[in-house]
């Protein structure tokens, strides 16, 4: 009798306030019991990576947000006999749309032209020159938040008064690409097994459709489902979706791509189904998803594929009752692929973290102490490179918290414990929203906290 193969131990990454992709629920059938590790933000890094080891996890699988990652390369790098699914690597792009960037410009792959500034100067000069309309987006982050921030400007003014009010830093310039409209294609083991079309209304230029944009599952080209593949390949992702732009021009162009994605629940069984099958040396069987499928399923209403679990197809074999082959579901050109587990690190944060490492000539500082602030170059009358590099203790973060009118000690507590004050820090310069996972804490108290954070800055807090 042959013996079954041995499983590795399975742990869920979750973190506190972060939405939950996978559930055990996925991965339908695994024998053995699949721990759950969670991340409680601050300063939790040790705990968690005691852990794991604890627990004796081989696999970790989930996303991590965006500002977790750089602290999650640093637990992965503790952790070197745990594998990472998808890895840190294949979660690159997740970060930043300026990491985009970088992942498409390293692999060729088709993208609007895009410039990068640190050097507010620089970005000021590159735009006063530039032909319009451009494409400002707020780089941290993968997600365009339903478009809200993506802005179109037709000229320098309009430029320099939306940096000036944003503050995005770095300053993320893209060339406008007039569109027919985009494609969301979602891959698992570098196979398509979701696509649709994204399109503008009348008249508009954004297609989200809580902008109004409309979507179908029709028809999507081969091509657009040859360039996401080439993406995932690239990426070494075991699952991962692709935003493709086709431009009035004809052209194909890659406008996001990462392992973080909403997908309905039977698609992340899929997912579930895969890795099982990767990580149990042909234990479980690969799952069968046949090409275009989304054609058929995109026609239920979605409010019922929203509860639609454990969709299972049989593999498909061609009928030639009558001499002839129907060829719609042809799996030769888009099979589903192993992913080789690389321990190698292609995008070491040393080189390419570049929000927290870049220092400008002008000043003499070490790298990991510099805390960029976004947009305080851009302030009227205030000379290029004159601010110095803040950091805050938690005593220091109190202080400004309470002197915003409707923020109590409870909140404070809640704040604190959650981010820390490096973090509260990170999150007011970078996304502020972020902070909103604290309960009770909503939009206008958010917008208060903002400008109270705005006002202080300048005024030269004591650093340490």
């Amino acid at each position: 009798m042959t013996a079954k193969p041995k499983l590795p131990k399975i742990g869920l990454l979750y973190l506190d306030y972060v939405l939950r992709f996978f559930d055990k629920s996925n991965f339908k059938g695994w024998p053995d019991k699949i721990e759950t590790v969670v991340y409680h933000w601050g300063n939790d890094k040790a705990r968690f990576i005691a852990e794991v080891k604890r627990k004796q996890i081989d696999v970790l699988i989930g996303n991590i947000p965006a500002t977790a990652y750089e602290t999650f390369r640093e637990i992965a790098r503790a952790l070197p006999h745990v594998r990472f699914l998808p890895s840190l690597d294949s979660q690159f792009s997740n970060k930043s749309k300026e990491n985009v960037t970088h992942f498409c410009r390293k692999y060729k792959l088709p993208a609007p032209h895009t410039e990068i500034f640190y050097v507010p100067e620089k970005a000021k000069r590159y735009l006063s020159q530039a032909s319009y309309p451009k494409i400002i987006k707020r780089s941290y982050g993968p997600s365009n938040y339903g478009g809200y921030f993506v802005h179109k400007v037709d000229n320098y003014d309009e430029a320099m008064a939306l940096l000036t009010e944003k503050k995005y830093y770095p300053a993320y310039v893209q060339d406008f690409v007039p569109m027919e409209a985009d494609i969301r294609v979602m891959l698992v083991g570098h196979k398509p097994v979701c696509a649709f079309w994204r399109r503008p209304p009348e008249g508009e230029w954004l297609t989200n459709t809580s902008q109004g944009g409309s979507m179908d599952y029709q028809a999507v080209p081969k091509s657009v489902l040859k360039l996401a593949t080439a993406a995932s390949k690239a990426a070494n992702a075991e699952y991962w979706a692709c935003d493709i732009a086709l431009g009035k021009d004809g052209k194909l162009r890659i406008l996001e791509c990462a392992t973080a994605f909403a997908a309905f629940p039977y698609i992340r069984d899929w997912i579930g189904q895969y890795l099982m099958w990767l990580l149990s040396d042909g234990r479980f069987r690969k799952p069968s998803i046949p090409l275009y499928n989304w054609e058929e399923l995109g026609k239920i209403d979605s409010r019922l594929l929203r509860t639609m679990r454990h969709i299972g197809f049989s593999s498909y074999t061609p009928s030639q009752d009558c001499g002839e082959t129907f060829h719609g579901m042809d799996e030769q050109q888009f099979p589903i692929l192993d992913t080789q587990y690389q321990r190698i690190e292609e995008w070491p944060s040393e080189i390419w973290n570049l929000q927290d490492n870049f220092v400008l000539q002008a000043k003499s500082a070490q790298a990991k102490a510099l805390q960029p602030i976004p947009g305080s170059d851009e302030q009227a009358g205030m000379e290029l490179n004159s601010y110095p590099a803040p950091t805050f203790d938690d005593a220091q973060i109190r202080e400004i918290l309470a002197q915003v009118k409707g923020i109590g000690d409870k909140m404070i507590d809640e704040i604190m414990t959650t981010f820390g004050a490096h973090g509260v820090v990170e999150a007011l310069n970078t996304e502020p929203q972020q902070l909103c996972v604290v309960k009770n804490l909503k939009d206008k108290k958010l917008e208060k906290i903002v400008a109270h954070w705005q006002q202080v800055m300048p005024a030269g807090l004591t650093t340490h």
